[in-house]
């Protein structure tokens, strides 16, 4: 009787633990789904759909060279007798580079100075003894010819001893020295190398279903990758008519003055063309759409519920881009939250 007491003792102390757990489950899952109610409501900012200007913005790279990049090479073949610039020095136009065996084609030059004073002083000689009819025609014509290629020969020899003197064709800057004074050089050998800097030209190449939009005098906006930030305006100076075989693409050069010779030949630049203006477009932060499994989509409340919308997409300017398709004037576009809704649920606007 003892044992069985005991026994029924043991089985009640077991159901009342086992009625408790029941209890205290039954409380937690009602708090789960009280829990889960609460969260289905979700505070968004959305911004009313309206139609509003956005530009066309075509972006290319490109690559800057110099206004005007020259290779001066020796008019005649010699010895180097002098050099005046260094590398790196600004010549101005006109400006004596090098001096090429001057020194004998001075000597060339005198002789043939000496030798029309010669013929000249003979002719004048001649022409008085003419003019008093001592000599005929004949003997005077003579001596005319010599003194005419006398003087011809003076013209040659100051040309070839100009040459000798060798002068900057352009403004620029002493880029690179091909020789150096005693130094050989041979006629039409390269001395030095002159870049005008002064302004910049960036050659870019634009597809052809772009290049229709450009015309010269289009102005541009121009980055340098090696100056961040800055922004310069260029105009454009040259549109090809022929694409490059090659590349399908048509070579447009843009020109922005460099009045403190910063930028270089060389540089890598990003050109900015206005292709066009849409006046009236449905316009949506970028940051608005959302990527669900390839399909672009945004999401708009309506009346405190969640739609979401399959979107086209056309031109992009910044953060902003145009919406072609999915959306229309009122709608109110959801552009905080809506990485956390989904269609149907319950939203509340802040």
């Amino acid at each position: 009787m003892k044992n069985t007491c005991k026994l029924l003792m043991i089985l009640a102390a077991l159901f009342a633990l086992t009625a408790f757990a029941g209890c205290k489950g039954s409380e937690t899952s009602a708090e789960d789904k009280h829990a889960a109610n609460r969260i289905k409501t979700v505070k968004v900012s959305v911004v009313t759909i309206a139609p509003v200007p956005i530009r066309d913005i075509l972006v290319l790279p490109g690559e800057t060279e110099a206004w005007q990049d020259v290779r001066v090479s020796a008019d005649a073949s010699g010895r180097v007798e002098w050099i005046g610039p260094k590398e790196g020095d600004l010549v101005r136009k006109e400006q004596l580079i090098a001096k090429i065996d001057v020194s004998s084609l001075k000597a060339s030059l005198d002789r043939a100075k000496a030798a029309y004073d010669l013929a000249d002083a003979v002719y004048k000689r001649r022409k008085q003894l003419f003019d008093r009819k001592i000599i005929n025609q004949e003997e005077l014509d003579r001596t005319l010819t010599e003194r005419i290629l006398a003087e011809a020969n003076l013209r040659q020899a100051q040309v070839e001893y100009n040459r000798g003197f060798l002068k900057a064709p352009v403004r620029g800057m002493v880029n690179h020295l091909f020789v150096d004074q005693g130094e050989f050089i041979d006629r039409g050998k390269p001395v030095a190398d002159l870049v005008n800097v002064d302004r910049i030209k960036i050659n870019v190449n634009v597809p052809e279903l772009d290049v229709r939009y450009l015309r010269v005098g289009q102005e541009a906006s121009v980055r340098i990758d090696a100056f961040p930030g800055r922004r310069l305006q260029g105009k454009v100076d040259f549109v090809a008519y022929k694409a490059n075989p090659a590349t399908k693409t048509f070579p447009v050069r843009v020109v922005i003055d460099n009045p403190a010779h910063e930028i270089r030949p060389g540089m890598i630049a990003r050109v900015a063309f206005l292709r066009r203006v849409i006046p009236d477009a449905l316009v949506a932060p970028l940051f608005a759409l959302v990527d669900k499994g390839g399909e672009r989509l945004v999401y708009v409340e309506k009346e405190g519920v969640v739609q979401a919308r399959t979107v086209s997409i056309g031109v992009i300017e910044g953060d902003r881009v145009q919406i072609t398709k999915g959306l229309k004037v009122g709608d109110h576009l959801i552009v905080v939250g809506q990485s956390e809704v989904e269609e149907g649920m319950r939203v509340q606007v802040q």
